[in-house]
């Protein structure tokens, strides 16, 4: 039997809520992934509650409650202001979309809710006062650093096929080795994952990319040939294994992510669009990592280097410093250029069209707006001063060799 020596403040903060389920009757424990980082001593983000009671008892023994998923059975508890989700134990069957149950039967049984989870690190359960509820012997594969299904992997993955994406996730994000008949059940079930929705695919990948060792869940996903499921990496795995070269570990953020992926599958800019768009990323995603991407494929020393650092903004070439320093490129001088140019936003330019219609130097129509792009240029490189009267003239003199 284990006890963890201290609770996180925020399972002290339920803790009452356990008590008064157990005092109704009932049995009541943490369970999911916040056990699991609390044995490992990580911060935690969720409170998950299981339950023997059924919801309409649950909803009898607190005031305060929110029927949140009550045909799955849980209903958020409200104590002390604070909203806590309570599930009852309960058993799964029929998954006709590899991803979520056509029946749900409520059980009083721990060992057959816990039978249910995904990988034997994620099934454990924690009594009020401490006690770690351990059936799969998951305390051993946490101390192995070992990702192991619970119980059979082929009906782990059946009943959902995002389990595959979340056991390479784990992988990256704990640095935790795929136990072999997992990954092998992986292998084997692969193509399982094309019944998945690509937002889901996403939120996964994007954490695996994300997490510390990047590389080990990147090999794991190339192993079990997971790549030929996802938007635009199929028949890629010779690219995407060039990736694995790179220490992946320093990416921050999506923005970084995807530019470092296109950068190996050696698409241009223009083809970042579609590329993302098949994954479903948002508009902004796509125009940050084009910019980026953009500032990236130039040479050193290009002429039009301070064009393309504005058009980018400051958090695109940091993101390809970034993204340049990984693939073994110094491009540091990349954000000083950015810092010393006059202006970092065309709103910024000491005169505006209205104001050359007002002096009666310039008519609407497009003969202003290229006169104002080329105001524009001049400034980004340095070849003008930002100041009202220097522009002014130089609009006169672009008029008169006009």
């Amino acid at each position: 039997m284990v006890q963890i020596e201290k609770m996180p403040q925020e399972f002290e903060d339920a803790r009452a809520v356990l008590q008064k389920i157990e005092d109704a009757g009932f049995d009541a424990f943490f369970v999911g992934g916040s056990v699991r980082d609390t044995l490992l001593n990580k911060p935690i983000h969720d409170v998950d509650i299981a339950s023997s009671a059924y919801p309409a008892e649950i909803k009898h023994i607190f005031k305060k409650t929110v029927d949140t998923g009550i045909e799955h059975g849980t209903v958020m508890v409200i104590h002390d202001g604070e909203g806590y989700e309570v599930t009852t134990f309960r058993t799964e069957s029929g998954y006709q979309d590899f991803r979520r149950p056509d029946q749900v039967t409520f059980v009083r049984s721990l060992k057959e809710d816990l039978m249910r989870r995904d990988f034997t690190i994620n099934a454990f359960a924690l009594k009020e006062d401490r006690t770690v509820i351990d059936i799969f012997d998951g305390l051993s594969d946490l101390e192995h650093k070992i990702i192991r299904a619970v119980g059979d992997p082929h009906e782990r993955f059946h009943e959902d096929a995002l389990r595959m994406m979340r056991a390479v996730r784990f992988a990256s994000q704990l640095d935790f080795k795929i136990e072999a008949k997992t990954l092998k059940a992986i292998e084997e079930n692969n193509m399982l994952l094309g019944k998945i929705s690509v937002e889901r695919i996403l939120v996964e990948f994007e954490k695996m990319m994300l997490g510390s060792k990047p590389n080990r869940g990147l090999e794991d996903m190339l192993t079990t040939k997971l790549n030929e499921y996802c938007p635009g990496f199929k028949d890629r795995s010779k690219e995407l294994d060039q990736l694995t070269k790179y220490p992946l570990g320093l990416l921050e953020n999506p923005e970084q992510v995807w530019t470092m992926i296109a950068w190996s599958l050696k698409l241009t800019p223009q083809e970042v669009m579609p590329f993302l768009k098949q994954w479903k990323t948002s508009n902004d995603l796509i125009k940050n990592v084009s910019a980026t991407l953009q500032v990236l494929s130039m040479d050193k020393n290009d002429q039009n280097e301070r064009l393309a650092l504005f058009n980018a903004g400051e958090a695109n070439v940091v993101n390809a410093i970034r993204v340049a320093q990984i693939l073994g490129m110094n491009r540091e001088a990349w954000l000083d250029t950015y810092q010393n140019l006059q202006i970092k936003d065309t709103h910024e330019m000491a005169i505006t069209g209205k104001e050359l219609i007002q002096k009666g130097i310039i008519k609407p129509g497009p003969q202003m707006g290229q006169v104002l792009n080329r105001l524009k240029l001049m400034v980004i490189n340095d070849e003008l001063k930002n100041e009202s009267l220097a522009l002014l003239n130089a609009v006169n003199k672009l008029q008169k060799d006009d």
